[in-house]
């Protein structure tokens, strides 16, 4: 036991400690939707790792640049020969000698002495020395490489084309983050109206129970108001639990930690839906990024196959060699006293290419066929984005035409249960016609909320068909 004592005040303070530490992790935020679309922009994965390959081509163009200006290598070596090389030189010796004993008129017991016929002997030679060094460094400046060349003229394309991507991103993620926003806004409205339809319920119940202990009310009227009752306090269970998940999704748009705390700043009407109805005047397919895109790959392609036909152009390179050797017969390359020899030559270096297999040829065809499909992706999708623009607009016609109905079915059926309401209490109408226009003043909030739900999306979905989505 004195044990289990001795822990306790230990556990407890690691829990305090780890409570402490998530509370310092936890941050609050309070955004409007605005404001939840730029955080998300500055923190989402997706974007994030668009960015890091934005630096990535960066690094590849200032690569190529580096391909084009001067290279500079130094050498150093040194090597010992335990066996000197041997070549074999051919007799130059026993000729000379037979030239001279027959320029003296030396006889020998047979007549004059000649030399014997067959291949002239050959005998091996050792040249050089078993220790060499040398040191030196060369210098290459290129003039001309075709895939240099066109790899310079790309670097702007390639980083256009990296942000265009990024551009991109940007809109899908302001896309989930108004739907995100605007969805948990319109489950926290409905929410409103939910508790308030359960108090009017328990008003309506507690009523109930004083007119039917004074005889004025059956016990049947009241069961039936409590089931009523009931079911809005079980659909106010649910509407939380899609609100804790719509929060969830938000953060998760947004790039924060589930643990993080976020108050939502705007509020949401059907007003603020029918505000700055878009003109579509004016539009352009260059309004949408997706088109940008494919622009741009369309410039990068037309620039691979002007990388291809350029192949049949010389590679120009200037050079520039110094270096210094010495050889020894020991090992002592530091005495100066002794010569190193000097070599130091420059140049310049054409390579022509002369015949490939026909590969530049078939590089090209495939470089034009590919730029063929682009141009083909890009036609498709100017008639998609069409498509998508008169879509759009008649989606979000018809949902701001049903929203105006919905809200004008519920100041309706709100009405109506005012009256109904006040006709009962003064005893000239029954609790069953009040539950009907209650029930009928709850479908009426869903299908508003169902409407005001779908306007948001239609009016999302119309903004960024026109490439305007901010």
């Amino acid at each position: 036991m004195r044990t289990g004592s001795t822990w306790r005040p230990i556990v407890a303070l690691v829990i305090c400690l780890g409570l402490a530490t998530a509370a310092a992790a936890q941050q609050k935020y309070e955004l409007t939707a605005r404001e939840a679309v730029e955080h998300a922009i500055k923190n989402v994965t997706e974007i994030k790792n668009l960015q890091v390959d934005r630096r990535i081509q960066d690094a590849k163009n200032k690569e190529i640049r580096g391909q084009a200006m001067p290279q500079i290598t130094g050498n150093l070596s040194a090597q010992h020969f335990f066996n000197i090389p041997v070549t074999l030189l051919p007799d130059f010796i026993s000729p000379s000698v037979y030239n001279v004993l027959e320029k003296e008129g030396v006889q020998g017991s047979n007549g004059p002495i000649v030399p014997p016929g067959g291949d002239p002997a050959l005998f091996p030679a050792q040249f050089g020395v078993p220790w060499q060094a040398s040191a030196g460094f060369s210098f290459q400046q290129l003039f001309f490489q075709p895939d240099v060349f066109v790899g310079l003229q790309a670097r702007d394309a390639a980083m256009k084309y990296a942000d265009q991507n990024i551009l991109a991103m940007e809109d899908s993620v302001r896309s989930n983050v108004y739907r995100a926003y605007y969805s948990v806004l319109i489950a926290e409205k409905r929410k409103t109206f939910i508790d308030e339809g359960i108090k009017r319920l328990d008003k309506l119940v507690h009523d109930q129970e004083v007119l039917f202990k004074n005889g004025f009310a059956e016990r049947l009227d009241i069961d039936r108001t409590q089931v009523n009752l009931n079911n809005l306090k079980s659909a106010k269970i649910q509407i939380d639990n899609l609100i804790n998940i719509g929060y969830a999704s938000l953060k998760y748009s947004m790039g924060l930690r589930q643990f993080d705390t976020l108050k939502l700043k705007d509020t949401l009407s059907s007003e603020l839906v029918k505000r700055d109805i878009l003109d579509t005047a004016g539009f352009k397919y260059e309004d949408r990024n997706e088109v940008k895109i494919l622009n741009t790959v369309k410039e990068l392609q037309g620039l691979d196959l002007k990388r291809y036909k350029l192949q049949y152009y010389p590679t120009v390179a200037g050079f520039w060699n110094f270096s210094e050797n010495a050889q020894r017969r020991q090992l002592n390359f530091f005495d100066f006293k002794q010569p190193w020899f000097r070599t130091n030559v420059a140049g310049l270096n054409v390579s022509v290419p002369i015949f490939s297999g026909l590969q530049k040829k078939y590089r090209i065809e495939q470089a034009k066929m590919n730029l063929e499909k682009t141009e083909n992706t890009l036609d498709n999708l100017e008639r998609v984005i069409d498509f998508q623009r008169e879509a759009a607009y008649t989606q979000f016609r018809n949902a701001i035409t049903g929203l105006d109905v919905q809200e004008r079915n519920l100041e309706l059926a709100l009405k109506v249960y005012n009256t109904t309401k006040r006709k009962y209490e003064q005893g000239l109408g029954s609790s069953f016609e009040v539950l009907q226009t209650e029930q009928s003043y709850e479908d009426a909030q869903s299908a508003y909320f169902q409407a005001l739900y779908d306007a948001v999306v239609a009016k999302i979905a119309y903004t960024r068909a026109l490439g305007r989505l901010q």
